[in-house]
């Protein structure tokens, strides 16, 4: 399932390339036909990602919510990015060598959970964004022909964004979505002050429920998955089995902390890159292979990279929990 830093990435690409354009929009797979009637010629004026969803505003006061799930995605095609997260106000992309940008050609996009094949300008292609990141091959013709059960097709006079296998696709009013965002525990990307950390701390202290199932928890915390929850918690080196109630206070502020930065550096770099302080050959594998990425996720049975323990799993809330037996004791 893509984690939050996924849904910021693809709020990104409509903003820079759909925001300001009439769309026509339809549904290729009719499901989805009378919700595409509402904003059908209608012009974005916005696109917010909250945690794992995401939000369109259109010029008629609508809004088209979407929730990926276990295995929805969007493809773009047209004169798009490759990477939507550093445009300049121009609308265009240079490149740039600031860490976290991915050299071209590093990347292993079958190891990647969420790779930039290439950086630059917008360019007639075709791109996959879900919980990873494919560049595909050019496109010949524009608008492409829609591939396979697309949901929702959402074109402009220069890209085209096809929606397939979402868990939840909706037209709301904009008080719909205020109520929808309510339900939601805070996003670090939106909410950036200290209420939102003040709104986490209390909630997680007041709750007998596992450390471990609370972040997952999306009215909780927004974004937090899988991959996130088992770096948060070695990084803490916290016991997943804790429950928030029995948690010190500065405990629980330094895992929102953490989750503001992790959170920066997976929009900014496409991928849960939870290692620090790598060295530069580390860190650039660790960009190509999510083996050389994490500390405990999805490494069942190897050793603990920090005190050699055997890294456990259990099944916890229906998910994969991994976790080294001695450092989150």
């Amino acid at each position: 399932m893509p984690e939050g830093h996924s849904v910021h990435r693809i709020a990104r690409q409509f903003s820079l390339h759909f925001v300001g354009h009439a769309t026509a929009v339809s549904s290729p797979q009719g499901r989805f036909a009378e919700g595409a009637s509402r904003i059908d010629g209608h012009t974005m004026v916005a696109a917010k990602a909250v945690g794992k969803q995401m939000f369109l505003e259109f010029d008629n006061g609508l809004w088209l919510r979407v929730h990926l799930g276990l295995y929805g995605a969007w493809d773009f095609a047209g004169d798009i990015t490759a990477d939507a997260t550093t445009a300049s106000a121009n609308g265009r992309m240079g490149q740039t060598n600031q860490r976290g940008t991915v050299p071209q050609g590093v990347m292993d996009q079958d190891a990647a959970e969420d790779s930039n094949a290439s950086i630059g300008a917008p360019r007639r292609t075709r791109l996959r964004m879900a919980e990873q990141e494919k560049l595909e091959s050019p496109i010949d013709s524009f608008p492409p022909q829609p591939i396979g059960a697309v949901r929702v097709r959402i074109l402009t006079d220069a890209a085209v964004a096809d929606l397939r296998g979402p868990t939840a696709c909706e037209v709301l009013t904009a008080e719909e979505v205020d109520r929808a965002i309510a339900k939601l525990g805070p996003d670090p990307q939106v909410d950036k002050g200290k209420k939102a950390e003040q709104r986490f701390v209390s909630v997680v202290l007041k709750k007998p429920t596992p450390i471990a199932l609370l972040l997952m928890d999306q009215s909780v915390v927004s974004g937090i998955g899988n991959v996130y929850r088992a770096e948060l918690l070695f990084r803490a080196r916290l016991n997943p089995f804790t429950p928030g109630k029995l948690l010190a206070e500065e405990t629980v502020r330094a895992l929102w902390k953490d989750w503001s930065y992790l959170l920066g550096v997976g929009v900014k770099t496409g991928q849960m890159l939870t290692m620090d302080k790598l060295g530069k050959a580390d860190y650039l594998k660790a960009l190509a292979h999510r083996d050389d990425r994490h500390w405990v996720y999805h490494r069942t049975g190897l050793p603990c990279r920090v005190c050699g323990t055997n890294i456990a799993m259990e099944e916890l809330g229906g998910r994969k929990l991994y976790w080294c037996p001695k450092d989150q004791a």
